[in-house]
């Protein structure tokens, strides 16, 4: 394979970012509370080959300028870091560990889930740009080998890094062309008489305005303390700092599968049912945890376990971009764009149902029904703009993501056609992140299927 093109970014990016102040959010990630490493394991469907992989990122990585910068203590902001551009040495940076050969080995997904759960154990020097790459040649369930990306969430998002990542790959039926990007279709406008659609309108706006109060006061309560999740075996005591080593599991259920019970419900969309098969997972795991080991014979309510009224939330992050999905480097980087690289998210506190239902699709309907609840709020926004407020009045000190919750979902849009990367067939694409203090659940959907990595 030939080496791939220098990634496209503008250039009076680079020179400014000299001494150019981080951002507020990516400012937060330091803080003990939130200093979080995002994940992503590359399954591949042929063994790697690292002298290709080595020869390709450095016409890649290195000419975008998170990931070839120094983060460093800017002595004339008090708690302030700033970027400064440095040269990149790979050897620093990739890692390719000595395994055993697969012939020795009695279980290789275990080997990859304590190899990554080793990487939760450490960070990377602030001497060097905060990422490094481990390949590992090692066959698993899902890929001949795999290669894990280790990335502090100051450098970006999981749209901005997502969109990274496609830059730097090819579609897999020609190599020379850039995979398709995952855009969100937004919903046509009703036609109508003008005054239906202006009371309609009016209406939404006053359900949007009510919702963002409510989402408000329990977001305040939550940060003052007067609102607390129930404790359960997933819920994480309060102040831990998600300094303790976490465990990755990665699991892959059939695209299809999940179109089926979409198709077969009105007006739901694969996120819905990918929470509801979240909530029900999760309440059949603490149904058998309060169960004290009771064999679990089914969903029927005369077998519940479960205590009644289980308070149960997730933080959830929204990305807040004009343009919804994911965008071509080129145009994140550019400058003044509106849908720029960074940390550019809210988040927004999720009530989980934990509760054993006959009917699986009642799992399906409360999420729809939790979903378009959000959606019809402000929520988002809020918490961007007030995180921002607190570091620039109080302090970046002052001010951490909400650990109160039991749980961090995500769900990042992934290629949607089969792809290379570096030459190499993609299998699947799986982030996670560790550092936060509490469990966390990430998908991605792909071309065939839908990527679970959990956290615990």
């Amino acid at each position: 394979m030939g080496v791939l093109k220098p990634i496209k970014v503008k250039a009076d990016v680079r020179e400014e970012d000299g001494g150019e102040p981080l951002s507020p959010m990516a400012s937060l990630f330091h803080q003990p509370n939130s200093n979080i490493f995002i994940i992503i394991m590359i399954g591949f469907k042929t063994k790697i080959n690292s002298q290709v992989i080595k020869a390709n990122i450095l016409h890649t990585l290195p000419s975008h300028p998170r990931f070839s910068s120094l983060q460093v203590v800017d002595e004339t902001v008090e708690g302030g870091m700033k970027w400064v551009p440095t040269n990149v040495d790979l050897d620093n940076h990739v890692i390719v560990p000595n395994l055993e050969p697969n012939d020795n080995i009695d279980s290789p997904d275990k080997i990859v889930e304590d190899y990554v759960s080793n990487l939760s154990k450490s960070t990377i020097e602030m001497s060097i740009p905060l990422w490094d790459l481990h390949l590992l040649n090692i066959k698993t369930s899902y890929a001949e080998s795999m290669a894990v990306y280790r990335i502090h969430h100051s450098l970006g998002d999981g749209t901005s890094l997502m969109s990274l990542l496609l830059a730097s790959s090819r579609k897999l039926s020609d190599p020379q062309a850039l995979p398709t990007l995952p855009i969100m279709k937004k919903k046509a406008n009703s036609s109508g008489r003008f005054l239906g659609n202006y009371l309609i309108k009016f209406w939404l706006v006053l359900v949007l305005y009510w919702n963002t109060f409510v989402d408000v006061l329990k977001l305040l309560a939550t940060m003052s303390m007067f609102l607390k999740d129930t404790e359960t075996p997933l819920k994480t005591e309060f102040g831990s700092t998600g300094t303790t080593p976490r465990r990755f599991v990665h699991r892959m259920v059939s695209l299809d599968d999940v179109k089926l019970v979409k198709n077969a419900m009105n007006n739901v969309t694969i996120n819905d049912v990918m929470v509801g098969v979240t909530q029900a997972g999760l309440s059949r795991y603490l149904n058998r945890k309060y169960g004290e080991s009771k064999i679990d014979k089914g969903s029927s309510e005369k077998y519940n376990n479960l205590p009644q009224n289980i308070r149960f939330r997730a933080c959830s992050a929204v990305n807040l971009r004009p343009s919804a999905g994911i965008q071509e480097l080129a145009d994140m980087m550019s400058k003044g764009t509106v849908a720029r690289w960074g940390n550019q998210f809210g988040y927004t506190l999720c009530t989980f149902t934990i509760a054993l239902r006959d009917d699986p699709l009642e799992y399906v309907r409360q999420a729809k029904a939790a979903m378009d609840r959000k959606k019809a709020s402000l929520e988002a926004y809020f918490t961007y703009f007030l995180t921002k407020f607190i570091i620039k009045f109080c302090g970046v000190k002052n001010v951490s993501l909400p650990s109160q919750m039991t749980m961090q979902f995500s769900n990042v849009p992934g290629p949607q056609e089969e792809i290379s990367y570096y030459g190499h067939p993609v299998a699947y694409v799986a982030p996670s992140c560790y550092g936060q203090p509490c469990v966390s659940i990430s998908n991605l959907s792909m071309t065939l299927k839908i990527e679970f990595t959990s956290i615990s």
